[in-house]
């Protein structure tokens, strides 16, 4: 089954990431979600046909993922079910290096014979392909592990839930948000379920189950008298856990200035959504900012995103050499700043990490799409630039023979390749509340959630929106503001981090869908922080014209 069907959903409000929300596969009934259509020594047996088919044609290395990969969409608008959409994707991509170069092919007849025809396919392109190559492939050592199996430590498959139960909750989450006046309102349930199974040359055989869930709405407020409206999205975080996630705990539950909810590791949707319609009332009276200097307030939800744009992307290595310059741009961060070993990324508090194991998160799996075992690593020490995201035929170009085992496929039938990891600040080290550093602030703004975003080419100079905004005044919030952003640089902005919260804070933003390469393919990725501080920033009002 190629990716012949898209299913395209407008207006989902997740920081201009992304566009359309492709839902790969075919259309299968619900209860097939549930369904196992391989075993782990069919499985084996299926990989071992492309691996000694590849050597035979003369293959150096092979590795083949056979993927099934499955989708639950569910969305409302009022008090009405709008869609209910279940898709299965499964078939089995194979991976060759001949005569130093790589060679790639995948069917969905996954069969001995369909598999050894993919692999002749996948070795007469590495060859063809190696008419043309400069310097053969370097790939730097990873450890034979044999039969192991990773999976999400969910409490709850979200599969396993009744549809009518879901549904309901969306139905419920509306009508809260309705009966707190809001004039309209869609609510919306993402589910994934990636079942993967690699195998290499090198004695690898890894067998993967990962889930993610993503709840979300959009709330809208109109003044009829006016005419104008103002729309509060959900401020909750796509995870990688099960359907425990949707089940609220108050030991997650974290107030924020003016009440503003926020969410660790479940979330209470129906209580977000009666707040939402609140503020999205109060911000058709709010004030519109005055433009000047200002302390931002950044709350995790919103500050994932600006990680995501400004440190996430630009620390890409493929993106450093320029691999990704004709799609998506290049990075200011080049090797040159990287090797005097002194390049001021930010101020000493600044210190982020790369993880791909971190609970939670989307992006956390034991083993990466080329049997790399997964794990943390430094990108930013004390506020200097110390590394990047490499996978095995990179990372020598860092004089490193290890790699960072961040390699991506959004299925089977796309080859993988360099996706960024969970990228994180970590949270400060003394005790640190979030009324702390209200009180510390003079004149500031305090932003939570993600709105709008413009970052360049190279990922250096940027504008960023948000969700709600609450003015600061002498150590207080004086109240809601409208038309919101802030720009800046990316140097200027993370050396003006003066304090970020304890460990207390820490919590994940997320993406279900970052785009990358061509064809472009989607990933899931988490940014994890505590609130932080950033003095001198500059504060536009995105309601005036010039």
């Amino acid at each position: 089954m190629k990716r012949r069907e898209f299913v395209q959903l407008a207006g989902l409000g997740i920081g201009g990431m992304l566009m359309t929300v492709p839902l790969m596969g075919n259309p299968i009934p619900v209860e097939a979600l549930l369904d196992v259509p391989l075993d782990a020594v069919q499985k084996k047996q299926l990989a071992d046909v492309a691996l000694n088919t590849a050597k035979s044609q003369g293959a150096t290395y092979a590795d083949i993922r056979i993927g099934r990969y499955l989708n639950q969409f569910i969305s409302t608008r009022e008090n009405k079910v709008q869609n209910i959409v279940n898709t299965e994707s499964f078939g089995v991509g194979i991976r060759v290096i001949v005569n130093g170069t790589w060679g790639f092919a995948s069917t969905n007849t996954v069969t001995p014979d369909g598999i050894k025809k993919a692999t002749q396919q996948a070795v007469a392109i590495a060859k063809a392909n190696s008419k043309f190559q400069k310097e053969p492939v370097k790939l730097a050592p990873v450890k034979s592990y044999g039969e192991v199996t990773w999976k999400t430590p969910i409490e709850k498959n979200s599969f396993e839930v009744p549809v009518s139960e879901k549904a309901d909750l969306l139905l419920k989450t509306n009508a809260a948000a309705q009966q707190n006046g809001a004039s309209f309102v869609s609510s919306n349930l993402f589910q994934v379920n990636e079942q993967k199974y690699f195998a290499s040359s090198e004695g690898s055989y890894i067998d993967q189950d990962i889930h993610r869930i993503w709840p979300t709405f959009s709330v809208t407020a109109v003044d009829k008298g006016s005419g104008t409206f103002k729309i509060r999205q959900a401020l909750s975080a796509p995870m990688g856990m099960g359907y425990e996630y949707m089940i609220p705990k108050a030991i997650d539950k974290l107030h924020g200035p003016a009440d503003v909810m926020l969410y660790r590791n479940s979330y209470d949707m129906i209580e977000d959504a009666t707040l939402a319609a609140k503020q999205a009332k109060e911000m058709l009276t709010a004030k519109s900012v005055e433009p000047g200097k200002y302390s931002v307030v950044l709350e995790p939800n919103h500050l994932g995103l600006t990680i995501h744009e400004s440190v996430g992307h630009p620390l890409e290595l493929d993106r450093v050499l320029g691999y990704e310059a004709n799609y998506a741009g290049t990075s200011f961060a080049t090797l040159d700043k990287w090797k005097t070993g002194k390049f001021n990324y930010g101020s000493k508090l600044v210190n982020i990490f790369a993880d791909k194991v971190q609970p939670g998160s989307l992006g956390a799996v034991g083993y990466d799409d080329e049997g790399v075992q997964c794990k943390r690593w430094d990108l930013i020490k004390d506020g200097i630039l110390v590394n990047y995201q490499a996978i095995r035929d990179q990372v020598h170009i860092l004089g490193q023979n290890e790699s960072h085992g961040c390699c991506y496929a959004q299925s089977w039938s796309d080859v993988q390749f360099q996706r960024m990891a969970n990228i994180s600040l970590a949270p400060g080290k003394d005790p640190y509340s979030i009324n702390e550093m209200i009180k510390d602030v003079e004149k500031g703004i305090y932003i939570a959630g993600r709105g709008s975003y413009s970052i360049d080419q190279q990922r250096y100079n940027f504008q960023f929106g948000g969700t709600v905004f609450y003015e600061i005044k002498n150590g207080a919030i004086a109240g809601m503001l409208n038309d919101v952003a802030y720009q800046s640089n990316t140097q200027e902005f993370w050396n003006s981090c003066t304090k970020i919260c304890d460990e207390k804070d820490y919590r994940l933003f997320g993406s279900f869908f970052d785009g990358k390469g061509q064809p472009s393919q989607v990933s899931a990725v988490s940014h994890g922080s505590s609130t932080s501080r950033f003095d001198g920033i500059n504060v536009i009002n995105t309601g005036r014209t010039i």
